[in-house]
């Protein structure tokens, strides 16, 4: 499966610069028009200039309440020159020439006397930048004191005193807002139609050591807790990072090996998961909830990739033996799981993989057997996600699994081929009751990375295929428009599926994005690199395939850079196949 870069290095113009570009993702806001508050409106507007760069600035705005309480606030002002909001925080903001307005968000509408309400916004400008002078709230002038010196700005760290954090929720998706990594927004804004998408929320791969501190000029894992810390001001807010960096990683695949040998499971826990822990204990950090998907494909390759098994490799034969998968994940949801807002979530790869029955059972109990490992308990696994970086479609609504047609089950379809689930929430539901029963805490919950497998566009059947036999119609019917269920890179003809989205059926906590939209999963063609990433076949869209796709064709996208390098080409593919539409 495919693989994301690290996160670059701490860089905090470029952070702003990257996060002006989270496209208009404010421009698609609601707005609620209408009076604020009938309430006799009085305020104080303190406006600052927090950073500047040679085509924008990004501002951070206070007011405070000298009236009457409100339950709901409008600021307006008017800009001296050609600024124009960009991207806003804390509050909506609207713009029609010079003109602003500010209302609060759902969450910070109620100002009794005395109280403020922060929020920030980033702007393009060219020339002098003036700061306004006048401001309404509720349409009463406000007296403005100082209206803040574009010379002398503050720091731009966030506070160090976060809001108090709460106990530990049973869906962190719950109520909360998901961080949106201003890297991955800036290249999605880039696209042609890539605002409809970039102010969406992506995970945040830590796929080497040098990830934790940043590669080149860009975040590493405080910048974005940072970053975090912005966009929640005081809201709960869930960070998703995946954790990835086995030793002998990806045993199965050669597009995303990893820099860890098969035998260096010490560097993992010394360099990489100590590190990575000790970051997320940070106090500063406490009211974030951190979900944490760990180690995308390691436990799934020790059940079914390995001797006697048709498709076993000698590399997962290798890390069945030595056990390195298995500690390395138990020491990683021990140490992060001992954190008290971290939410571990284990892979459990997708129903392509896992749905047959010598597989789904065995696999439960492989992942009992990790989460006891290293002094972990079964109590540090929150949940479990599926299709990671995968492309299974959500749910078939043209078919079940309990379809007859001619008096033969849609199991014996070719494309079903024995499997007893036909989609990745079907699956990830019985999965959730299988971990229960084999011991894993009744309230685990399921997420489901939907970023590619919406399957829309002019291909997306309508409704079931004829019914002359069980494959025209399965193969008719269904959304999943893959050669053969075992193609897992850069596939031709997927698009965006349901967007992020908390709580969408019944044991799932939320659909997520955990694979960014565009980041490619692996090079069609062999690229010198200094990651450990390999060539593998099923990237090349000639390759006419093994025994893991009962040797079909790839599938695969033409012209993929290196696994986790943007690929501008899938992400318009993506856009353009997106169900829901665009």
């Amino acid at each position: 499966m495919s693989r994301t870069t690290a996160p670059p290095r701490r860089a905090r113009t470029a952070l702003i610069t990257a996060s002006a570009l989270i496209a208009a993702a404010a421009g698609t806001a609601i707005v609620l028009d209408g009076p604020a508050s009938a309430a006799a409106a009085g305020c104080t507007v303190d406006y600052k200039i927090q950073t500047s760069w040679d085509s924008g600035f990004t501002a951070n705005v206070s007011v405070t309440n000298t009236g009457d309480a409100v339950s709901s606030w409008k600021l307006e002002w008017s800009f001296a020159g050609n600024q124009k909001v960009t991207q806003g925080w804390n509050s909506t903001i609207t713009q029609t020439g010079a003109a602003v307005s500010a209302a609060n968000a759902a969450w910070n509408g109620a100002l009794a006397t005395g109280a403020s309400a922060s929020f920030g916004f980033n702007a393009s400008a060219t020339g002098t930048n003036a700061v306004p002078t006048v401001f309404k709230l509720n349409g009463v002038t406000c007296n403005t004191p100082g209206g803040g010196d574009p010379t002398t700005p503050p720091p731009t760290d966030p506070p160090t005193t976060p809001p108090p954090a709460g106990s530990k929720v049973d869906n962190p998706y719950a109520g909360a807002g998901v961080y949106v990594n201003p890297e991955w927004s800036a290249k999605a804004a880039a696209e042609p139609g890539g605002t409809k998408v970039s102010n969406q929320p992506t995970g945040v791969w830590l796929d080497r050591i040098a990830a934790i501190e940043g590669v080149g000029n860009g975040m590493g894992l405080r910048d974005h807790l940072d970053e975090a810390l912005r966009q929640a001001a005081g809201r709960p807010l869930v960070v998703q990072l995946v954790i990835y960096n086995l030793p002998g990683r990806d045993c199965s695949a050669l597009a995303s090996n990893g820099e860890l040998g098969p035998t260096e499971i010490d560097r993992y826990k010394t360099e990489y998961i100590n590190p990575i822990a000790a970051i997320l204990g940070d106090s500063k950090y406490a009211s974030l909830r951190i979900v944490t998907t760990v180690e995308i494909d390691s436990l799934p390759n020790l059940v079914t990739n390995v001797t006697p098994r048709p498709t076993a490799t000698p590399q997962c034969d290798v890390m069945k033996a030595n056990g390195n998968y298995v500690k390395g994940v138990g020491y990683a949801l021990n140490h992060l799981g001992a954190v008290s807002n971290v939410y571990n979530y284990v892979d459990a790869g997708h129903h392509g993989w896992l749905g047959w029955d010598d597989n789904f059972g065995a696999t439960a109990q492989m992942f009992k057997q990790a989460a006891t490992a290293e002094g972990s308990t079964v109590d540090k696994v929150h949940g479990f996600i599926v299709n990671t970086a995968n492309y299974g479609a959500t749910k078939e609504n043209n078919f079940t699994i309990n379809d007859n047609v001619a008096g033969r089950s849609v199991r014996e379809s070719k494309w079903v081929d024995w499997n007893r689930y036909v989609d990745e929430q079907s699956f990830a539901q019985a999965f959730r009751q299988e971990a229960v029963r084999v011991g894993f805490p009744s309230g685990v919950g399921m997420l489901i990375d939907t970023s590619r497998n919406g399957w829309g566009g002019t291909a997306r059947p309508a409704g079931p295929g004829a019914q002359t036999s069980v494959d025209t119609y399965v193969d008719g019917g269904r959304y999943d428009r893959r050669i053969h269920l075992g193609n897992w890179c850069n596939q031709a003809g997927a698009g965006l599926g349901e967007r992020p989205k908390a709580a969408p059926a019944a044991g799932i906590d939320a659909y997520v994005w955990m694979k960014p939209p565009g980041e490619s999963d692996g090079a069609s063609k062999e690229i010198p690199n200094d990651q450990g990433k390999g060539f593998d076949r099923m990237c090349d869209p000639t390759y006419t395939g093994n025994p893991r796709n009962n040797n079909n064709l790839s599938g695969a996208l033409a012209n993929a850079p290196l696994s986790g390098d943007w690929f501008s080409a899938q992400f318009q593919e993506l856009l353009k196949n997106a169900y829901p539409a665009l």
